[in-house]
């Protein structure tokens, strides 16, 4: 097991399984153009040999595939065919949710209960701003039908100072109404953010104002979460629950333990730091060829992780996933 002088080590495994994005939302590409497939992208049964071989070298117990967007992959139903063999203790998928009604027929064959949707608002005018792509009506029409299928849900929202701020109730009472848990997910200094500071500050929104707009309309306490989890987590008593990572308010980093492979066959141990480490020609060796050679690389992305706080990186989120 692959430890640092923090007693961190890599438990949850995120992997991107395409950089392509039907999207372009306005916090992840500077340009508005939607992302697509990188020409030197892993096959699907690469991707899921990473994923076995991370299991044996670094310990992996937990599994979450996004983008991207993994839903317009192609790779989508052999990796999910495969590492559904590999006995993580949870698979979950993170999306955008546009394309959840087709695709989850394929989910629930494969075994998916727990999904992630990122939804910055229920004003149709404000959601087609922000991503600068998609239908809203689709996207909760797929939410009901995985809600109706038995599917956990929660659901990622960004605030944006002059964009969505006014969405903040809204839809902490649309997921308390349907039993989903809304994440509350501060601004994050990352790609063009992490450039253009004054960009950023001028839409960030912390922690702390987020609680007390909560706190006009509903009474909270703070609720149990993992030791490593990124989330404060409120339970509104009677009614549910919701949680903030609080990245610049109140960082994580202490306890983080994630990595993250990207679809082009690069691991990150951080989202802060602009060290990368190619793995993906060691996915076609043997296993004992590759895993010596991968825990030496588990050591150099580990020791990437910042000490305390997260301070930015300049790699665009929708390339290593969220």
């Amino acid at each position: 097991m692959i430890v640092d002088r923090q007693g961190r080590r890599f438990r949850n495994l995120r992997v991107s399984l395409t950089a392509a994005c039907n999207y372009a939302c306005t916090y992840c590409v500077p340009d508005g153009k939607r992302l697509v497939a990188a020409q030197d992208e892993l096959s699907a049964e690469s991707m899921a040999r990473g994923v076995a071989y991370l299991i044996e070298a670094a310990g992996i117990e937990r599994l979450r595939i996004t983008g991207g967007e993994p839903l317009v992959s192609p790779k989508l139903e052999v990796f999910l065919r495969e590492v559904s063999q590999l006995g993580l203790a949870d698979v979950s998928l993170t999306s955008n949710g546009q394309l959840l009604s087709r695709k989850l027929p394929l989910l629930l064959d494969s075994g998916i209960r727990r999904l992630n949707v990122s939804l910055d608002t229920l004003d149709a005018t404000a959601f087609r701003a922000i991503a600068r792509g998609g239908d809203l009506g689709a996207v909760l029409a797929g939410l009901e039908e995985a809600r109706a299928a038995g599917v956990k849900i929660k659901l990622n929202m960004v605030p944006l100072r002059g964009q969505n701020l006014d969405q903040v109730l809204p839809l902490l009472d649309y997921c308390l109404e349907r039993g989903f848990e809304l994440r509350f997910i501060e601004l994050m200094r990352m790609g063009h953010l992490a450039r253009d500071g004054n960009g950023f500050l001028q839409q960030f929104v912390g922690m702390a104002e987020l609680l007390a707009m909560i706190g006009q309309r509903h009474a909270f306490v703070q609720a149990d979460a993992p030791v490593d989890a990124t989330a404060l987590r409120y339970e509104i008593p009677g009614q549910g629950f919701f949680g903030v990572i609080a990245n610049e308010s109140v960082p994580f980093c202490r306890t983080c333990s994630r990595l993250r492979l990207s679809s082009t066959g690069w691991l990150h141990g951080c989202l802060s730091s602009s060290n990368r480490h190619y793995v993906g020609d060691l996915l076609d060796k043997p296993r004992h060829q590759a895993l010596p050679a991968l825990q030496r690389l588990l050591v150099r992305a580990l020791g990437d992780k910042q000490e305390v706080a997260f301070s930015g990186g300049v790699t665009v989120m929708k390339i290593i996933g969220g």
